[in-house]
């Protein structure tokens, strides 16, 4: 696995975790009446994005009838609904919706990617599944590393599955591990003379966080707004909401 084309094809094939296999291929075939026309993805959902980003934005997995059912991560849902929307409104996204794989959707300077690449029942993966992809996650930080300046994790699952990979990597994690929190902010330094990593917590933007009110459209758009600047993307490429937004 050289190149994260490569990585995405091999992630594609997996089927290591056998909870997980089941549920995704149940969730294939009973669908959501909604979905019925479908034919729904129903594998471990890869990375989104360009192979040399500057800022990589990590989730927590699939959801069953999103990413599960169209092959993109964060795309026929309400998480992927709201955050293509705020990349589209500060320049990082071609076009505000997410549909299905083929729609012309692309990101500028951002790649997206997950801790687990299958659709958990219940949303939640366990620390077995968890630890079962993890590789899949340092290699794709791996070749993402040239160019790689940000990080934003959306969620404390993400944020303590992410810790550990960069530790083992050799980044200079700090020692009591930071907590996460929306609007967190950990400056890591890299082995040796290698640049150091901004790294950024986000609530996720779950249905339920949105519906709360605990996670906002404008504070989505602010925090990616950050992470983009801390990544070096140029801010000529991320115009400011539509008015009214």
């Amino acid at each position: 696995m050289n190149t994260v084309r490569d990585l995405d094809a091999a992630v594609a094939a997996c089927r290591a975790c056998p909870r997980l296999v089941a549920w995704r291929e149940e969730t294939a075939r009973v669908k959501r009446r909604t979905f019925r026309d479908w034919e729904y993805w129903a594998r471990p959902v890869p990375g989104f994005g360009p192979p040399d980003a500057p800022l990589a934005i990590i989730g927590l997995a699939p959801a069953a009838h999103g990413g599960n059912r169209t092959g993109r991560i964060f795309t026929g849902d309400p998480a992927g609904d709201a955050l293509y929307a705020a990349l589209y409104d500060i320049g990082l996204a071609s076009q505000p919706t997410a549909t299905h794989r083929g729609d012309g959707m692309e990101l500028y300077g951002v790649r997206i990617t997950v801790p687990v690449h299958c659709a958990p029942p219940a949303n939640q993966p366990t620390t077995t599944e968890r630890d079962t992809c993890r590789p899949w996650l340092a290699r794709e930080l791996e070749l993402l590393r040239p160019s790689l300046r940000a990080v934003l994790v959306l969620g404390a699952f993400a944020w303590h599955a992410l810790l550990p990979v960069l530790a083992e990597a050799g980044w200079q994690v700090p020692r009591p591990r930071p907590d996460f929190g929306h609007g967190a902010h950990v400056l890591i330094a890299g082995p040796g003379d290698e640049r150091q990593l901004h790294l950024l917590g986000c609530y996720h933007p779950s249905r339920r966080n949105l519906f709360t009110r605990t996670l906002t459209p404008t504070m989505l758009r602010d925090v990616l707004r950050r992470g983009a600047d801390l990544a070096g993307l140029p801010a000529g490429q991320r115009p400011g909401p539509p008015p009214g937004a």
